[in-house]
């Protein structure tokens, strides 16, 4: 079956890709690695013995980047709707986040503990049509929300992906309800065609 010339565009730049290269140089699952790196460079968010929420996972190349920061003391909990290789340190369900028993199974790591961050780079599977993904997009990013509400200590920080469209300024007013601090990041590694955002609530109120 014979590419379309959308995909061979997409093919060539993946190849051509600096951050690619980086990835497999690096060790790294995918070249979204250097997204988390470049903010938490900036930002400072993972620390040494932190527990930290990674939802929307797989490939796993946040988790590799959160496992090494957090440490021995440090835990990270994926969660993802695909299958996900082992990492250490990395505590892995695999499931769909929008359903109430694979969210349970995925809190009962916590057992009574909150976590320091949540991180959230999941996207929905893409239809093609715009409203549609986006609708999509925006729920995902309002149940990551509701998870950090639940489940953040007070003064934790939550980096999510989002893209600018129908319901993004709602959200962010809505993250600014939670936290002290709302923040935007596009870091170089995201492509400049994509109109994805990373939103960061730093301070988590009581």
């Amino acid at each position: 079956m014979a590419r379309s010339n959308s995909s061979n565009a997409w093919l060539k730049e993946h190849v051509n890709d600096h951050y690619v290269h980086m990835a497999q140089k690096d060790g790294y699952r995918a070249r979204a690695a250097y997204k988390l790196l470049e903010i938490n460079e900036k930002d400072r968010l993972i620390q040494q013995g932190m527990w930290v929420a990674d939802l929307g996972a797989a490939p796993g190349s946040w988790s590799q980047v959160a496992a090494k920061l957090v440490g021995g003391k440090g835990r990270v909990l994926a969660l993802d709707l695909l299958e996900m290789a082992y990492i250490p340190g990395v505590d892995f369900i695999q499931g769909d986040f929008r359903e109430d028993d694979v969210l349970q199974q995925y809190t009962s790591l916590l057992g009574d503990r909150q976590v320091d961050l949540v991180i959230c780079d999941m996207a929905p599977n893409i239809t093609g049509n715009a409203v549609t993904d986006q609708a999509r997009s925006m729920y995902l990013c309002e149940l990551a929300l509701e998870f950090a509400r639940d489940h953040l200590k007070p003064g934790g920080s939550f980096l999510v992906k989002t893209f600018q469209g129908y319901g993004y300024n709602e959200y962010i007013a809505a993250m600014r309800d939670t936290f002290a601090t709302v923040l935007t990041r596009k870091p170089k590694a995201s492509r400049d065609r994509s109109a994805e955002m990373y939103l960061l609530g730093k301070q988590k109120k009581e």
